[in-house]
Parts: structure tokens; C-alpha cells; sequence
């Protein structure tokens, strides 16, 4: 055990000193990221910080912490994510169109489930028993990976906030993993830990005001690293285990999710970004660019505590946590407008019941006032 936290510690200071020459780097291939109508930043930006954690993450998988992994999935995880990086690093160049970033996703999706054997293949749903998908286990892996990997890269668009944001949700699946799920193997965790490491060290260079940008890099290499860790750490998936890491994911995935609703409602392509995401809604009101991204961070640290209270609840109270989580995060959009102003259907529920009340009140108040005068005469 200490072996281990002297080399995540390594691990830090590797990111750290990485990240400069990775920003050189940005400069020399033209990875730079120019101010426009939907950017934040006001001059050019290097990208491809990913590569900084990528680097990081396999020099302390297999260098410092290689007797610590099963080789053949090390392999396999290694081939996929360069495949990833190797589709960001182009996208961060020369901006690839959406169907070739997916294609890119998609043959790294498929080296993992064939190389690295990391798949669901069994589902286990309350009083139905267990359930094999036979060959709906290649096409539902394949999407949990694709969802994952887009939904953390849509959230990147402030200095941080994927970052962060990654850093929170791979620290809880770690945590959970080690200390909560004994059907886990213990190199997944160390592997988020690994992850969480280099993202510590590269952080600093991050943080707004940032030198360096994540990139698609970046944003796509976590996104994936979360989503093969886990569905690695999913052993016996049940229908309440699958729902901790969309939990732990919360922000980006709730964001995703709203967003599609947002431009179906809309009529607009489901592809065509826009300026109304979480962060574009905190900042409209009012917030600073890191007081922005702070509030973010602490609303995954709300999410992460609410998928260790899953984990950790009896059957009866997990289905009351999944409800009193989905009817606050529903409250708590409608509040900030994610879906648009006039879309808060729930809230103008609640003003009609509430105003419904109030008037009649005000009509039994009147006819008590009513009785009380009739009986004083």
C-alpha cells in the first residue's frame, strides 16, 4: 500500500512536469483553440491537454505501477484510448465532422469489448432474475461507452470544468469500488486513482484563468477511461448498480440529456451546438467564470454523495433516493432554465397548486369572516 501512494504521488508530479512541453507541443502542430462567438477564452489557446494525461496515465500504468494489472486488459485499454487520443488530437487540429469523432469512438469501443474483454454481458432486474443479453451485449456496450465519452466532452467549456468534474466522479467510483463493492477487482480502482493523479498535476495548468485546454483530447480520453472503468467495475450489473455511475456522472449526463431535449424541442439537429449548457445558464446569471465552475464542482460532490448513499442504502430506500434525486435535479433545471424559460413544467405545477391554495384560503377566510359577523349580529 505505501508502494502505491508514493507512486500516485509520482504520478502528480509526472503530470505536472508533462504538461508544459504537451503546451509547447499544441503551438508547434497547431492545436490551438481561437477566440469565437461560442468560446469563452479572448485569445488563442493551446489544446491537447489530454496527451499530457494520457502520457501519464501509461507511464504510471506500466512503468510504475505495471505488476499492479492484468497485462492483456492493460493492453487492450492502452490501444483503445490511443485510438481516442489519436481521434481528439485530429479533431483539436483540424475539427473533424461529428460522424468521423464517432467513428473514431466507435473502434475504440469495439477494441475494448473484443480485445479487453471489458463488456456487459448479464443484467439482473428485481423479481425477473438474471437476465443474458447474448448479442445485445456488443451493441449495449458499445453505446454505454459512446454516452459516456460524449456527455463529458459536451460539459467542456469552461477552464476546469471537465476536468474537475472527471477528477470528482473517478475519485467516488474509486472510492466505491475499493471500499463498498467486493465484486470489484481492486486494479479498477487503482486505475481511477491513476487517473485521478494526473488530472491533479494538470489541474493548476487548467484552472481559469487556464494556460493549457483539455481539448477533445482530453475530454474524450476521460470520458471513455470513465466509462470502461465503469462498466469493468459492473461485475453483476442489477438495475440499481448500473444507475451508481450515471449517478457519480451526474452533471455531465444530466446536462447531455437536457441539451438533446432542449434542440429536439427546438426542431433543431441534435448535433448543433448551442450557449444554453449548465454553465452557460450560471454564468447568464450572474456568476463569475470560476465561481461558475466552483458551483459545478459542487454539484457533482452532491451527486457523488447521493451514489454512495445508492450503494450503501437497502433495497426500499434506494428507490425513494432515485426519486427525491430525479424530482430535485428537475426542480433544480427548471430553476436555472436548461430546458429554456417557458419550459418548467413541474415548477408551474407547483405555483398553480400553490396559487390554487391560496385562493382557497382566501375563500374560507371570507366565508369564516362571513359566519363571524352573522353570529355577532
Amino acid at each position: 500500500m505505501y508502494n502505491i501512494i508514493v507512486n500516485l504521488f509520482l504520478t502528480v508530479i509526472i503530470s505536472a512536469f508533462i504538461t508544459p512541453f504537451v503546451r509547447r507541443l499544441a503551438f508547434v502542430l497547431g492545436a490551438v483553440d481561437n477566440p469565437n462567438a461560442r468560446r469563452v477564452n479572448k485569445k488563442p489557446m493551446p489544446t491537447i491537454g489530454g496527451l499530457s494525461l494520457f502520457i501519464t496515465f501509461s507511464i504510471s500504468t506500466f512503468v510504475l505501477l505495471r505488476n499492479q494489472f492484468p497485462t492483456h486488459e492493460l493492453f487492450g485499454i492502452f490501444l483503445a484510448a490511443s485510438v481516442i487520443i489519436l481521434t481528439g488530437i485530429v479533431d483539436d487540429i483540424r475539427e473533424l465532422k461529428p460522424r468521423y469523432k464517432m467513428i473514431g469512438m466507435i473502434l475504440a469501443a469495439v477494441i475494448i469489448y473484443l480485445l479487453a474483454g471489458v463488456r456487459m454481458v448479464h443484467f439482473y432486474l428485481p423479481f425477473v432474475g438474471l437476465i443474458n443479453l447474448g448479442w445485445l451485449s456488443f451493441p449495449i456496450t458499445i453505446f454505454w461507452i459512446l454516452a459516456f465519452t460524449n456527455a463529458v466532452n459536451l460539459i467542456d467549456g469552461l477552464d476546469g470544468l471537465a476536468a474537475g468534474v472527471s477528477m470528482i466522479s473517478l475519485l467516488t467510483m474509486g472510492i466505491i469500488g475499493f471500499f463498498f463493492l467486493v465484486n470489484t477487482d481492486a486494479y479498477v480502482s487503482l486505475m481511477a486513482f491513476v487517473l485521478v493523479a494526473a488530472l491533479i498535476g494538470f489541474l493548476p495548468y487548467n484552472f481559469h484563468p487556464a494556460k493549457i485546454f483539455l481539448g477533445d483530447t482530453g475530454a474524450l480520453f476521460l470520458g471513455f477511461m470513465i466509462a470502461v472503468l465503469s462498466l469493468k467495475g459492473l461485475k453483476n450489473v442489477t438495475l440499481i448498480s448500473s444507475i451508481v455511475p450515471i449517478v457519480i456522472l451526474g452533471v455531465p449526463i444530466t446536462d447531455t440529456i437536457y441539451a438533446m431535449l432542449r434542440r429536439i424541442l427546438n426542431k433543431k439537429p441534435i448535433s448543433q451546438a448551442d450557449k444554453h449548457h449548465l454553465h452557460h445558464q450560471l454564468m447568464q446569471m450572474g456568476f463569475t467564470h470560476r465561481q461558475t465552475v466552483l458551483a459545478i464542482y459542487g454539484i457533482s460532490l452532491i451527486f457523488a454523495f447521493c451514489a454512495m448513499l445508492f450503494v450503501l442504502s437497502p433495497a426500499q430506500g434506494v428507490w425513494f433516493l432515485l426519486v427525491a434525486v430525479a424530482f430535485a435535479l428537475e426542480i433544480f433545471v427548471e430553476s436555472i432554465g436548461l430546458m429554456g424559460p417557458n419550459r418548467k413544467p413541474l415548477l408551474s405545477f407547483i405555483r398553480r397548486k400553490i396559487q390554487k391554495n391560496n385562493h382557497n384560503d382566501k375563500v374560507v377566510s371570507k366565508m369564516d369572516h362571513k359566519i363571524d359577523k352573522k353570529n355577532k349580529s
